[in-house]
């Protein structure tokens, strides 16, 4: 078998070809990683300020207040950019070479870790690659194999069926009182498949880790990723006779920009999307990514430990709030489930170090924390995408994310194994990757919150798991044909390592 897909530094989820491609992850259970306060003051010595200006998190006693920390964290050579009292996390800047350090012996801090390894801004590094969108002609050709009740290029959606999401559009598109925010790299909410269904008041710019509104703050520019783009059609294209169709064109879409203009999720970021879509009501939120600059962040390093309480806490605020947060598996191919996993990209905002890491201890965030909804790939023959990370007792559901057409091919009239959505600048391509998969699963569980619109986050989540078509393990699972096993799925009919309850299932959504 061919080396899994190279994940994209940034956007975990989705990683470009000549066609596209993308990634995730999730765990049913975290370890309690919260240190206790050490009781003690910092160094009365004046801060050093000869480092490069790092951004940190800070975590507190949640609900407690802040005041006093921000006081030490001042007198550390720090300043705060905001401090989310809520959950007990401030973001906050410091040329402090020392700055970890000293605060986290301050009275009232229970963890605190550098979010980066570059200085801000975060070095520009080479970008992935950008699939070609789909030509006049392409459009046009496929437009003649519409058929009544079909956008122009919902013939070339092979994952709808697969989903049974063109049944459930029978039913229904889904309910204008539900919510799905895009967690990602900017929405271009412009575009024809997504402006109709655009939620303004739900979307922001998080970057800095404080929230940005001002209007179109949330797109991406020209030079950066349509990654976000894409996913929000997935979930949400309009059913307006334009375009592709989503899995939910019924219901709303919003943008919260977290991915920086070099590419990269940091911590500050990812905190700020949660948090904002607690705060502005809405059901679902979709996380196509992982937090960089560690693939895998380890709770036996007190940086990365802090990384790990502070998206923690704010996923676990937005899921009281009501959100259902899914998020992709990744895309290397991995059993999350193993012993020891190599782990040769991270830091991916420096220099990379081949590091072997232990599962247990080490997670990637947001989707390996406790009540993330892990999303598994599969390609057009139903099969586990060859690329799509797994794990008994890790992946959750599976969902067209697409694979290379050399393993799954699609029936005609769909040309390509990959996933179609829009892009910037009203056109459309392919991407594949579970940061594919992620949000059809997403659209799924707006179309249980549409039917079931008093359902809390626990009541969606286990209709979508009940709902799921059961799906027995692929085995052997040789993808490429060369007679060797690519992966071994583990695990019975109901659930396993590769498909987890089962494929999300869209006409249930709307019929039960």
């Amino acid at each position: 078998m061919t080396a899994p897909l190279a994940r994209s530094r940034t956007l975990r989820r989705s990683i470009a070809v000549p066609a596209g491609m993308a990634m995730a992850t999730a765990l049913a259970f975290l370890p309690n990683v919260t240190a206790s306060a050490a009781g003690r003051a910092p160094q009365a010595a004046p801060a050093a300020t000869s480092g490069p200006s790092l951004s940190y998190v800070v975590n507190v006693r949640p609900g407690a207040g802040s005041s006093g920390v921000q006081k030490e964290i001042a007198a550390a050579g720090g300043t705060v950019v905001i401090a989310y009292d809520k959950i007990g996390v401030i973001v906050a800047h410091s040329s402090n070479p020392d700055f970890a350090k000293t605060i986290r012996g301050a009275r009232g801090v229970e963890s605190a870790g550098a979010t980066r390894t570059a200085p801000l801004p975060a070095q520009s590094t080479t970008d992935v690659g950008t699939p070609k969108a789909l030509t006049a002609a392409q459009v046009k050709a496929a437009a003649g194999e519409a058929t009544a009740g079909q956008d122009p290029l919902e013939p070339l959606q092979w994952d709808l069926p697969a989903i049974k999401a063109d049944k459930a559009h029978e039913k229904s598109l889904g309910s204008r009182d539900v919510t799905v925010a895009v967690i990602d790299t900017g929405v271009d909410d412009t575009h024809p498949d997504i402006a109709p269904n655009f939620d303004r008041a739900a979307s922001a710019n998080c970057v800095s880790g404080k929230p940005d509104t001002t209007a179109g703050s949330w797109r991406p520019t020209a030079a950066e990723s349509p990654h976000g783009t894409h996913v929000a059609g997935e979930i949400a294209g309009a059913k307006n006779g334009v375009g592709i169709t989503g899995v939910a064109p019924g219901v709303k879409v919003s943008g919260i920009k977290v991915g920086n203009p070099d590419g990269f999720f940091y911590t500050e970021a990812v905190v700020c999307g949660f948090m904002f879509a607690a705060e502005h009501g809405v059901d679902v939120t979709n996380n196509s990514y992982y937090t960089d600059p560690w693939y895998f962040n380890c709770t036996d390093d007190p940086d990365q430990k802090a990384l790990v309480k502070a998206v923690a806490r704010a996923s676990q605020y937005a899921e009281k709030k009501g959100a259902v947060n899914v998020a992709a598996a990744g895309n290397e191919n991995y059993d999350l489930a193993s012993d020891k996993i190599t782990d040769p990209s991270s830091p991916n905002d420096t220099t990379p170090g081949g590091r072997v890491i232990d599962p247990s201890k080490c997670f990637d965030i947001p989707t390996q924390l406790p009540g993330v909804v892990t999303v598994a790939a599969t390609g057009a023959k139903g099969l586990k995408s060859s690329f799509s990370n797994y794990g008994q007792g890790i992946i959750d559901i599976a969902a067209p994310g697409g694979d290379s057409t050399k393993y799954q091919m699609p029936a005609p009239p769909a040309v390509s194994g990959l996933i179609l959505g829009p892009v910037p600048g009203g056109k459309w391509q392919y991407m594949a990757g579970t940061s594919m998969a992620s949000p059809h699963v997403a659209g799924v569980a707006a179309l249980i919150k549409s039917t079931h619109p008093h359902a809390s986050a626990d009541a969606v989540k286990a209709l979508l798991y009940a709902q799921a078509d059961a799906t027995p393990c692929t085995d052997p699972y040789d993808i490429d044909g060369d007679g060797k096993v690519d992966a071994v799925c583990e695990g019975g009919r109901n659930k396993n390592g590769f498909y987890g309850h089962g494929i999300a299932d869209a006409l249930d959504a709307v019929t039960k």
